[in-house]
């Protein structure tokens, strides 16, 4: 059982380590949209991705070790949590502080996962926005009304509105 624990210990340090190196790139991600560099969001996007494949490896050998260790508890099918596990280790208290410390760790930096991807999730959804009111106004010139200006010879000079070089001058 010892040994279980301890790699369930080794695996959530390795985790937490992995959401911190993902939170160094999500920080620079938000730099990156800020500036709407699309080229740098690619290849930052590409990094996340790559980190976030070694998390789903680690996440499976945790899930396995967490089964390993229902089956030697006799908590088969339980879904036993850390939480759980923790208060299990009542009579072992230096498991019990390992796995309080890493699971306090990963808590935090998952809340602080948390508050940086809404934050870049609203700036992304507000550079949305920007394109599509951009979007928008370049289609609404493309579609605005004829004037009803005329030319010496009584025809519609068939101008759209808001284009040309017609100005209001007022010195005359």
């Amino acid at each position: 059982m010892a040994s279980l624990i301890e790699n369930i210990v080794s695996v959530l340090e390795q985790e937490n380590n992995s959401y911190e190196k993902l939170i160094g790139l999500s920080n620079e991600k938000t730099n990156i949209i800020i500036k709407g560099d699309l080229e740098a969001l690619d290849r930052i996007t590409a990094e996340e991705q790559e980190v976030v494949a070694g998390i789903q490896k680690m996440e499976k050998t945790r899930m396995q070790t967490m089964k390993d260790i229902e089956e030697v508890t006799n908590h088969k099918g339980e879904g036993l949590k850390l939480p759980d596990l923790i208060d299990m280790m009542k009579s072992r208290p230096a498991e019990k502080e390992a796995l309080e410390k890493i699971h306090g760790k990963l808590k935090a930096t998952m809340d602080e996962m948390k508050k940086i991807n809404d934050r870049n999730r609203e700036l992304l959804e507000n550079a949305l926005e920007m394109v599509q009111f951009d979007m928008n106004l370049l289609q609404s010139l493309k579609t605005a009304p004829e004037t009803a200006d005329y030319n010496s010879s009584a025809y519609s000079t068939g101008t759209i509105m808001g284009s040309g070089t017609k100005r209001f001058d007022t010195k005359q």
